[in-house]
């Protein structure tokens, strides 16, 4: 066994970490662009609207994929996944799923407003959407080491 080998593998678990905090910091920035553009100087309208509903759910979609690689590189290379890590993932994947149906009822076509008017982010779609990240929190507690 070469020695070297272990501080290879490593470093590219230190690399893989690193890439998925920076993936999750890039998606929290363009969540907050989604979620408030006002932080940005880049309000122009009092209401949410399709473009910022799809860039908070971008943003979302960007934190889960980080987290997710950045715990998985905190595993052990040799180790399986436990029961309580696969079910996080999971969880995971359902909370952004719920944000997103949530948050594009309206473009879907099952939310509040018809088809030909403009699409509502109204305080359902808003609960809704905090469900979901209610569910992903819950699913990446479950991912941390001291649950399996």
């Amino acid at each position: 066994m070469d020695p070297k080998a272990g501080t290879n593998q490593l470093r590219n678990g230190k690399l893989r970490a690193n890439i998925g905090m920076g993936v999750t910091l890039l998606g929290f920035l363009i969540f907050l662009l989604g979620a408030d553009p006002g932080l940005f100087n880049l309000d122009r309208s009092p209401y949410v609207g399709f473009v910022q509903i799809a860039t908070f759910s971008a943003g979302l979609a960007f934190i889960c994929l980080g987290g997710f690689v950045s715990f998985k590189s905190c595993q052990r290379q040799n180790s399986n996944q436990s029961l309580a890590q696969d079910i996080g993932i999971r969880l995971v994947a359902t909370g952004y799923l719920i944000a997103l149906i949530s948050g594009m009822a309206d473009v879907f076509g099952f939310g509040t407003q018809p088809w030909p008017a403009s699409s509502f982010f109204g305080p359902r779609q808003a609960s809704g959407v905090v469900a979901g990240e209610l569910i992903i929190a819950a699913g990446f507690l479950l991912y941390l080491p001291f649950f399996s």
